[in-house]
């Protein structure tokens, strides 16, 4: 009997994506623990994933029921939307899609469309607050990414750098 259906829903979803992670490592390299290949942290971190999903899942089954009854509610398919359309722009954004002709427009614009796709999944908007969390993200981004890792990658749209 499930005790929490919330707590057992996570676990399979923790499960699930843990051995798909796991699984997709295994057509890199693996290597060995002191020789590490592409493929060894993400295989690590899916056996990982998938056993403590493995683990939620047997405490939802055996622990004590929440006092709501751990039922799955309504599905929030705004924020759903939202969320997922903000990571698929940021990807067209900061890469392009040439095969539809539209230009790669840099990590700065697609940080700023990412967030304020984001936020219209929320409850409320408030434009200021989000500018303040894009210009954040931003700065931490351009840092952590281009300063502090090196990585080669456009930062802004080419009709601005040239």
């Amino acid at each position: 009997m499930i005790k929490s259906q919330r707590d057992f829903f996570a676990g399979l979803m923790f499960g699930a994506i843990g051995v798909a992670f796991a699984w997709g490592a295994t057509s890199y390299n693996i290597g060995t623990g002191a020789r590490m290949g592409p493929g060894y942290f993400p295989l690590i971190l899916g056996v990982l994933l998938a056993a403590l999903g493995l683990l939620i899942m047997v405490l939802s089954l055996t622990g004590k029921a929440p006092a709501d009854g751990g039922v799955i509610g309504r599905w929030a398919w705004r924020p759903l939307f939202f969320v997922i359309l903000s990571n698929f722009l940021f990807g067209v954004l900061l890469g392009g899609l040439p095969s539809l002709g539209i230009p790669s427009m840099g990590l700065m614009v697609a940080i700023f469309a990412l967030t304020f796709v984001a936020a219209l999944g929320g409850d409320t908007f408030r434009s200021k607050e989000v500018l303040i969390v894009a210009i954040i993200l931003a700065i931490g981004s351009y840092l952590t990414f281009v300063m502090a890792l090196k990585l080669q990658f456009q930062v802004w749209p080419a009709f601005i750098t040239g």
